[in-house]
C-alpha cells in the first residue's frame, strides 16, 4: 500500500492508472477513462490533480504518515462492519437504485454496497477531507478491477462540504427511484468542531428552535450527526427508500422524541445496538438508526443488538402524549406519570468551585487553591455533590459552599458591609469570578450564582443525582441549624416539616416508583435524571395507592435507623398539601 495526495491506494490501482493514463494528454479524457472503467464521474476535477497523479503513480516510494482525525468525530466504519450492514439490509429485501453517503470517509459504506446491492444506478458521495475523496475513488477503482463484472452504476464523489451540498437536486431527479441513505456521520458537536476551526459545519443557525435560557446554556450545541440525519430526514422524507445511519444513541433518542412536532413520513424505526469499542475503540454509545420512508409517520422505536437482532429487547417512544424508554414495562405504571405536586429544582451553580467551595481543616476554612480562608460563618453552608448521595439520609458534610445570594440576580453589595472579611477574601479572588465562560453571569451582580431561591433554604430536602444511574432517593437533613445546599448535579425538593419529608422520601424509594423511572429514563443519558423526569413523578396518585401497613413499616425502619422519632399523624395533612387547590374546594362541599 502506497500514498498519492495523502490517500491510501494499493499497487494493483497504482500500477493500473500508470498504465492507463500516462500517455493520455488530456484531464477530459483521463476521466473518460475512469467513468468507462468504474463509473466515476469527473475522476479528476481539474488538469493539475491529472498531472500530479500522473508524476506521483510514477514514483512508488510515496509514503506519508496517515493524521488522527478521530477529534473531528472521524471514526471511519471498518470494511468488515460495513459489509454486515448492507447485507443486514439485504436480509430486509432492501434493494436500492440511489445510494447517497452523505459524509463517504473512504468509502467502505459504498465498496459495500456495490458489492451486495446488485440493482443500484447511480451513487453519490460527498466528503469534505480531500485525501479521503481520493481514496474512496481509488478503492472504487480497485473494486472493479477485481470485481470486472459487477454492476457498474454512475457515480459522483463531491469533494465538499456536506452542509453546502445540495440533496434536493438528487431528490427531485430521482423522485421515483428507490433511495438509500447510508453512512457514518461525524460523532462530534458543533462546538467542539468550531474550538477545532473546522470548516465542516453549517451556517450558525438555532436549528432546533431552542429558547434563550436553553440555547445559553448548552441545548443549542447540537451533535453534527443529528444535523445531518435531520436534513436527510427532510429531504428524502417523500421518496421511496430507507435511512441507515451509524450516529450516537442521543442523537436516534432525540429524532423520535421531535418526531410528534416533525412528522416526518418515516416508520419501522429501528436502533441497533453496536459495541463502539469493539468497532470503533472508542467509549460512545452508538447504534444503527434506522427506517423506512415515505410512509405514515411512526412515533416508537424498536431496540436490537446488532449482533443478534433476531429478537427486540425493547420498544421505546411515544405512548399516547407520554416519552417512555421502555414501553412495555411502562404499561404497569403509567398511571403514576402525571405532574408531582411539589416543584423540583437543580442545586446551586456558580462556576467557581476553586474560590466558593471550602474544605474544613482543623477547623479552619480551606479553597482548592489550598489557601486558608477567615470568612463569616453566615454565608458558608454545607454542600453537597452527586457523589456524595450515597446515603438514606445524610446530616454531615464533607465540603462547604459561599452563597452570595438568597435569590437570583439579588444585589451583593450588602456583603462588603455585613460581612468583610467573606467581601475581602472575593475580590480578592475577582479574576476567577470574572474568567467564567458562561454568559448566564453577563451583566449581574458581583459573585452571582444560579439555582438559587427559597426552596434552598428549606431546612429538609430529598435529592437525588442527576449523574449516576442509582434509582434511589436521600433525605437532607439540616447541619448546625443551617440548611445544607447542593450543587447544579443534583436535583431536590424542599419541605419545612420533616415529617413531609420523610413521607416523600418513602414514596419515592419505593420499588413501583422505580419501575416507573426506569421505564421514563435512558441509561446512556448524559443525565438519568432531570427536571422534565422527576416532574413526572404523581406523588399524589403514589401515596393513594400505598398500604397504610407499608407505609408505616418502611417509616418504623427509618426510625430505628436514624433515630427520627416519627410517626403518621402528619399523613393525612400531606396527602392535603399535595392535593390541587381546586379539588380540596370541591371536597369541602361534597
Amino acid at each position: 500500500m502506497m500514498k498519492v495526495f495523502e490517500a491510501n491506494i494499493s499497487y494493483k490501482v497504482s500500477d493500473f492508472l500508470n498504465e492507463h493514463l500516462r500517455n493520455t494528454s488530456s484531464f477530459e479524457l483521463a476521466n473518460q477513462k475512469m467513468f468507462d472503467t468504474c463509473g466515476i464521474k469527473h475522476f479528476f476535477e481539474k488538469d493539475e490533480d491529472f498531472e500530479t497523479l500522473k508524476e506521483v503513480i510514477s514514483d512508488n516510494c510515496n509514503v506519508l504518515e496517515e493524521p488522527d482525525r478521530a477529534e473531528y468525530g472521524d471514526f471511519q466504519t471498518n470494511e468488515d462492519l460495513a459489509n454486515k450492514v448492507t447485507l443486514h439490509l439485504v436480509s430486509k429485501n432492501i434493494s436500492p437504485e440511489i445510494i447517497v453517503e452523505p459524509t463517504c470517509g473512504k468509502g467502505n459504506f459504498i465498496i459495500a454496497s456495490l458489492k451486495n446491492f446488485q440493482s443500484i444506478q447511480n451513487i453519490f458521495g460527498i466528503e469534505i477531507y480531500k485525501p479521503y475523496v481520493w481514496e474512496t475513488k481509488f478503492n472504487i477503482v480497485n473494486f472493479f478491477l477485481e470485481n470486472p463484472k459487477t454492476n457498474r452504476p454512475v457515480i459522483s464523489i463531491a469533494h465538499c462540504n456536506v452542509f453546502d451540498f445540495d440533496f434536493k437536486q438528487i431528490e427531485k431527479q430521482f423522485s421515483e427511484k428507490d433511495i438509500l441513505v447510508i453512512g457514518n456521520p461525524p460523532w462530534v458537536t458543533n462546538s467542539k468542531l468550531g474550538s477545532l476551526n473546522s470548516v465542516n459545519l453549517p451556517k450558525k443557525t438555532n436549528f432546533k428552535n431552542h429558547s434563550g435560557l436553553d440555547a445559553m446554556t448548552g441545548k443549542g450545541n447540537f451533535d453534527i450527526a443529528e444535523f445531518i440525519t435531520i436534513t436527510m430526514l427532510k429531504t428524502f422524507q417523500k421518496m421511496k427508500g430507507h435511512i441507515l445511519l451509524l450516529i450516537k444513541n442521543s442523537v436516534i433518542k432525540n429524532i423520535v422524541f421531535d418526531q410528534p412536532k416533525n412528522k416526518y413520513k418515516i416508520a419501522s424505526i429501528e436502533k441497533h445496538c453496536i459495541d463502539s469499542r469493539k468497532e470503533f475503540n472508542v467509549s460512545v454509545e452508538a447504534s444503527l438508526f434506522y427506517c423506512e420512508l415515505n410512509t405514515t409517520p411512526e412515533f416508537d422505536c424498536t431496540e436490537f443488538s446488532f449482533y443478534n437482532n433476531q429478537n427486540s429487547y425493547q420498544k421505546f417512544g411515544w405512548l399516547n402524549d407520554k416519552f417512555v424508554s421502555n414501553i412495555d414495562t411502562y404499561i404497569h405504571t403509567k398511571e403514576f406519570d402525571g405532574e408531582c405536586p411539589f416543584v423540583w429544582r437543580q442545586g446551586l451553580k456558580h462556576d467557581c468551585s476553586s474560590i466558593m467551595e471550602l474544605d474544613k481543616v482543623n477547623g479552619h476554612y480551606v479553597n482548592g487553591l489550598n489557601e486558608e480562608v477567615k470568612l463569616e460563618d453566615a454565608l458558608v453552608y454545607g454542600l453537597l455533590k452527586s457523589s456524595d448521595l450515597k446515603n438514606t439520609v445524610i446530616n454531615q458534610t464533607r465540603k462547604f459552599t459561599i452563597v452570595t445570594q438568597r435569590k437570583v440576580g439579588q444585589e451583593t453589595k450588602y456583603i462588603k458591609y455585613d460581612y468583610p472579611k467573606t467581601y475581602k477574601y472575593l475580590t480578592e479572588h475577582q479574576e476567577s469570578f470574572d474568567a467564567r465562560k458562561s454568559s448566564i453571569y453577563n451583566n449581574k451582580p458581583l459573585f452571582s450564582i444560579f439555582g438559587i431561591g427559597d426552596y434552598s433554604f428549606k431546612p429538609y430536602k430529598v435529592a437525588i443525582s442527576g449523574l449516576y444511574k442509582t434509582f434511589h432517593f436521600t433525605l437532607i437533613l439540616p447541619q448546625a441549624d443551617k440548611p445544607v445546599m447542593l450543587d447544579d448535579t443534583c436535583y431536590l425538593i424542599g419541605f419545612d416539616k420533616i415529617e413531609f419529608a420523610v413521607y416523600a422520601l418513602i414514596l419515592l424509594n419505593s420499588d413501583i416508583t422505580m419501575q416507573f423511572l426506569q421505564s421514563v429514563t435512558f441509561a446512556d443519558a448524559k443525565r438519568t435524571f432531570t427536571k422534565d423526569v422527576l416532574m413526572r413523578i404523581d406523588l399524589l396518585e403514589l401515596a393513594k395507592t400505598i398500604e397504610k401497613q407499608n407505609l408505616l413499616a418502611d417509616l418504623n425502619q427509618l426510625n430505628d435507623k436514624y433515630k427520627l422519632c416519627l410517626t403518621l399523624e402528619l399523613w393525612d395533612s400531606f396527602l392535603n398539601e399535595m392535593t390541587p387547590v381546586n379539588n380540596r374546594q370541591i371536597a369541602m362541599f361534597a
